[in-house]
């Protein structure tokens, strides 16, 4: 059964394989983990509970629809799926929940990490081993494994892209149009990608904020546009707010820069696809991630491990990669892309 593991480091190189004794010598190191095929083999039913937010925005809606995809691929996983909620307390009560029927595994996307996190050591307490997926806890004790996206690895791959498309243009006016300013995770991105921009000797020339919705991607786009005359190149953190920033190009009828997206969303995948708009590539911020929560908390719960590792245990972190999709390399990541 090939599970989506993507992004996971690999580290089974040769040099994994080997020690050193104390006469210099090199002996063998026993792997102690669980095969591939052991891996794919039906073991006892696992029961994993799965809570997640409301899916408003496209990303959110593939999220769970990938956790259950995952769980349908395995026929010793039952997948008990909560209400997707905005609401802390009811997400709270729907693990409690989970708790009380006494779930093999759970794979949590908390709406707020802090506000779970009480109720996730809980479920750790009662012998549940949690997976956290996408915003994390404020505990080390409230998961077993926590599988992320790497936000400030979105930022560093969209700025290096930037740079290598302007090649050495230290005048170059390059754009931003953030996510929601407040949340740490547009705060990493915008970091990410100053960071790679002054790395070729550029900056962010302008920058707006907007709040991943299309109307406000669209409002944001407008206002960015009016004050700049002229842009080399744009980074819009988010594809479903980039529906409103393509629409305000269009309707400005600015073509003299490029844009590249975030998170991965089909609409952007296509218009790569077909070259023929401002948008020219997107940074990968992985739909898959529950899905990937879902295939862990299985060989968590069956005491098996990621077949690739020497070491006999699932790593208790997992940072997604944040590659570029561009029209070279569109067709390796269209079937992951989510609805917008």
């Amino acid at each position: 059964m090939r599970t989506i593991l993507t992004g996971t480091a690999l580290l089974a190189a040769a040099g994994l394989l080997a020690g050193c004794t104390s006469s210099g010598e090199t002996e063998d190191v026993v792997d102690q983990g669980t095969s591939s095929d052991e891996n794919a083999a039906s073991g006892d039913t696992v029961v994993i509970g799965f809570s997640g937010p409301a899916a408003d925005h496209g990303w959110l809606g593939a999220i769970n629809s990938g956790a259950q995809a995952a769980a349908s691929s395995f026929n010793d996983v039952e997948l008990k799926v909560a209400e997707g909620t905005n609401d802390a307390n009811a997400q709270i009560a729907a693990v409690e929940t989970f708790i009380n029927e006494g779930v093999d595994a759970i794979v949590l996307l908390p709406t707020d990490g802090a506000a779970l996190t009480e109720v996730a050591i809980k479920a750790m307490e009662a012998g549940i081993p949690v997976i956290n997926v996408d915003r994390e806890f404020s505990s080390p004790f409230a998961a077993r494994t926590t599988v992320l996206g790497d936000n400030y690895g979105m930022g560093v791959s969209a700025g290096t892209y930037i740079c290598e498309q302007l090649d050495g243009n230290e005048d170059a006016v390059v754009a931003e149009i953030a996510g929601i300013d407040s949340l740490p995770l547009t705060q990493d991105r915008s970091q990410g990608f100053a960071d790679a921009l002054a790395d070729c000797g550029l900056e962010v020339t302008a920058r707006v904020a907007a709040d991943f919705t299309v109307a406000g991607g669209e409002a944001a786009a407008s206002q960015l546009l009016s004050a700049n005359p002229q842009i080399d190149a744009l980074w819009n953190h988010d594809d479903d707010q980039g529906v409103g920033v393509l629409a305000a190009i269009n309707s400005a009828g600015r073509d003299e820069f490029f844009m590249v997206g975030g998170a991965g969303s089909k609409n952007a995948m296509e218009a790569i696809q077909a070259d023929d708009s401002v948008l020219k590539a997107t940074v990968i911020y992985p739909s898959t991630q529950a899905a990937d929560g879902v295939a862990l908390a299985r060989l968590i719960a069956q005491g098996k491990t990621m077949s690739d590792l020497i070491t006999p245990s699932v790593p208790t972190r997992i940072v997604l990669d944040a590659p570029v999709v561009t029209k070279d390399n569109v067709d390796q990541f269209i079937d992951l892309a989510f609805e917008s």
